[in-house]
C-alpha cells in the first residue's frame, strides 16, 4: 500500500481526500453511510458570524453534466456551530475543518477567531466568493485587494492553518493566489464554483430564486484542473484542487496538475462513499505504477 499521507499548510492528512464544504453537512449526516475516520479531511458547511436563512427557493437546479445551486450560505451562526455541532463532532478521528464566510473583513476574523478556540478543529477554509457589503456585493476574491484584506483580518484573528478558497470567476487567478499568500494563507484551494444561469423558456424566467447560482459537477473540471496547473507553479504553498471529480482517475488529474490534496463536492450527492472509493483508488493506481508515496506525483505533469 502506498503512503497517501500529505501535509497542508501544516495540517496533516492520512490521505489526500476531503469532502468539498456545503455537500457533505457536517459529517454527521454521512455516517450511517461512510466510515468519517477513513476520510483525510471533512470541511463543514459554511460558518458565519451571525446566522443566515440563506435564499428563497428554488436555489438548485441540475444541468448537463452539473447543477447550479444558490444556496446562500445558509447557517446558524458560528455560537449555534460551537456550542451545539462541535460537541458532536470534535472526537471524530480525521481533520475537522470550518468554512469560514463573512460580509466584511471583521466579520470573517471575528468568527474564524471563535473557531480558533476549539481545540479539535485544526484549520479553517476561508470562502472569499463572499459579496463585500461595502463594495456594493463584489466579491473579496476578485480583486487581490479585497482577497488579501479578509486574509489579513482573519490572519491576525487564526492561529492555526488557513486555506483560502478562491474564485474562477475572475481575470487572473494566479494573482489572486500570490496576494492571498503574500497576505498569510497557508494554503489555497481551488476552485470555486463557476457562475452561471438556467432559465425556463415558458416563462421565460430564470429558474433559480435570484437569477445565478454557483455551477458546480463533471462539466466545470477541465476549468478546475486548468486553474491548478496555472495557481501551482505560481505559488510557494500547497494547493487543494476540486471541481467536478467523480472519480480516483479524475482527482488524479489534479495531483499530476499539482495539488497536494483534492475536495470531492457534487459527487457526494450521488455516492455518499465516494470519497472512500476515490482515496482506495488513488493508492491503487500508485501501487499500480510503482508509486510508494502519492507525493511522488503531485505537479508531476509531463508538458
Amino acid at each position: 500500500m502506498a503512503d497517501l499521507r500529505v501535509n497542508i499548510g501544516g495540517l496533516e492528512m492520512k490521505n489526500p481526500v476531503m469532502t468539498a464544504s456545503g455537500t457533505f453537512g457536517y459529517g454527521l449526516e454521512y455516517a450511517d453511510f461512510v466510515n468519517l475516520e477513513d476520510i483525510g479531511g471533512i470541511i463543514v458547511k459554511g460558518t458565519t458570524l451571525n446566522p443566515r436563512e440563506g435564499n428563497d427557493y428554488p436555489r438548485m437546479v441540475e444541468t448537463p453534466s452539473g447543477m447550479l445551486n444558490c444556496v446562500g450560505l445558509q447557517n446558524k451562526g458560528v455560537d449555534y456551530f460551537c456550542k451545539n455541532i462541535y460537541p458532536q463532532i470534535k472526537d471524530i478521528n480525521t481533520n475537522m475543518i470550518v468554512n469560514v464566510s463573512g460580509s466584511c473583513p471583521e466579520d470573517y476574523a471575528e468568527c474564524a477567531a471563535r473557531i480558533n478556540e476549539l481545540d479539535n478543529i485544526p484549520a479553517i477554509e476561508l470562502n472569499i466568493s463572499c459579496p463585500n457589503v461595502r463594495q456594493g456585493g463584489m466579491a473579496f476574491g476578485v480583486t487581490t485587494e479585497g482577497a488579501s484584506q479578509v486574509v489579513k483580518a482573519v490572519r491576525e484573528a487564526y492561529k492555526k492553518p488557513l486555506i483560502v478558497k478562491l474564485s474562477p470567476n475572475v481575470t487572473s487567478i494566479t494573482d489572486i493566489a500570490l496576494a492571498v499568500q503574500d497576505a498569510g494563507a497557508d494554503a489555497v484551494s481551488l476552485i470555486n464554483t463557476l457562475m452561471g444561469m438556467v432559465i425556463d423558456i415558458e416563462k421565460r424566467k430564470p429558474i433559480l430564486s435570484i437569477a445565478t447560482g454557483g455551477m458546480s459537477g463533471p462539466a466545470v473540471r477541465p476549468v478546475a484542473v486548468r486553474c491548478v496547473w496555472q495557481v501551482a507553479k505560481a505559488v510557494n504553498i500547497p494547493v487543494v484542487g476540486l471541481g467536478g471529480i467523480m472519480n480516483a482517475h479524475d482527482a488524479i488529474e489534479f495531483l499530476l496538475a499539482g495539488a497536494s490534496a483534492i475536495e470531492i463536492g457534487t459527487a457526494n450527492f450521488i455516492d455518499p462513499a465516494i470519497t472512500v472509493k476515490v482515496a482506495q483508488g488513488i493508492n491503487e493506481w500508485l501501487d499500480n505504477h510503482g508509486c510508494k508515496s502519492v507525493m511522488e506525483i503531485v505537479g508531476q505533469l509531463n508538458c
